[in-house]
């Protein structure tokens, strides 16, 4: 089978699957990218190997998915009171920030008994590995946990402390489309990016990263980016202005595109094409997930910061 056709029957499998799950939301997401982190770090952990690292894999991936459960907070916090009442229980940002402090602590305690070579480059890239996938991972679970009532500003978008039986499915589906107008805006954004470039790039983008990328391709993507949120808004987004699916079309544009970009630098400093071949004609998971990866904070941040502020 041609490259193409290993990609075509790859995402003929896996999108509807994706797609599923990111409506369903809940603790069918949550699993979904909990699996997507861990493979992501085992190409990750395969990269930085390749630079004389050795990072803590394990550490990496237990904390990265305790970072995950922590933007599951309210869902969590709830579930609690039902099984075992009354318990105490952290805010959010105290729940993450002592799953970061008591990283940092296992890791320089493991890496001093360790006796590993290179002590500092191991502590470094194991710290960036659980920001960069870890982290990141989690806003993309953070931005349909949003659309958990318990995390909803209901009063002020539908006017009542309360919601009736219709009004918390319309909530549900606007969690679920909202990821999944996300990633279709990435895919169409990568799509129209490499058939514009191919087709009337003249200008290199970044050369030095990725030599086949153009500035006319770059100036496709986000344009379709732009566009497919703004048609995401008027068919199932009706909670979104315009102006708010511009910013969020662009930043699919704009962020997305850099995050392919970076994830390129890691590639080449590593020495390596694909992060790696689990998907046919596509590569790795970092490989395919790596727009969504750096752009899901910047939308996460926009949605809690400013359009449900």
């Amino acid at each position: 089978m041609s490259d193409l056709g290993k990609r075509v029957l790859v995402a003929v499998v896996a999108i509807p699957c994706i797609l599923f799950l990111a409506f369903t939301g809940g603790y069918a997401w949550f699993a979904f990218l909990a699996v997507l982190v861990v493979i992501a770090l085992l190409e990750y952990a395969r990269l930085v190997r390749t630079k004389g690292a050795r990072p803590q894999t394990g550490l990496m991936i237990l904390v990265s998915l305790l970072l995950l459960l922590t933007f599951m907070h309210q869902r969590l916090a709830a579930d609690a009171l039902v099984v075992f009442g009354a318990v105490p229980w952290p805010l959010q940002w105290q729940a993450i920030l002592w799953v970061l402090l008591l990283f940092m602590i296992v890791l320089l305690l493991v890496e001093l008994y360790r006796g590993a070579p290179s002590p500092l480059l191991n502590v470094a890239s194991t710290s960036f590995g659980v920001l960069y996938i870890g982290l990141f991972v989690s806003c993309t679970l953070g931005i349909r946990e949003i659309f958990n009532v318990m995390e909803f500003p209901v009063g002020r978008v539908f006017g009542t402390a309360t919601l009736d039986p219709v009004q918390l499915e319309q909530l549900s589906r606007w969690g679920g489309w909202t990821v999944i107008a996300l990633l279709v805006s990435i895919w169409l954004c990568d799509t129209a990016a490499y058939f514009g470039g191919r087709s009337m790039g003249k200008h290199k983008l970044f050369p030095r990263v990725s030599p086949n990328k153009t500035v006319e391709g770059a100036i496709w993507g986000g344009v379709t980016a732009i566009g497919s949120m703004l048609a995401a808004k008027y068919l199932v987004l009706d909670y979104l202005s315009v102006t708010n699916a511009i910013v969020i079309g662009a930043m699919v544009g704009v962020i997305g595109q850099l995050g392919d970009l970076v994830e390129s630098l890691l590639k080449r400093d590593a020495g390596v094409k694909d992060s790696s071949s689990l998907l046919p004609g596509h590569g790795g998971v970092l490989d395919r997930f790596d727009s969504l990866i750096f752009v899901s904070p910047a939308v996460f941040l926009y949605l809690d910061f400013v359009v449900f502020a």
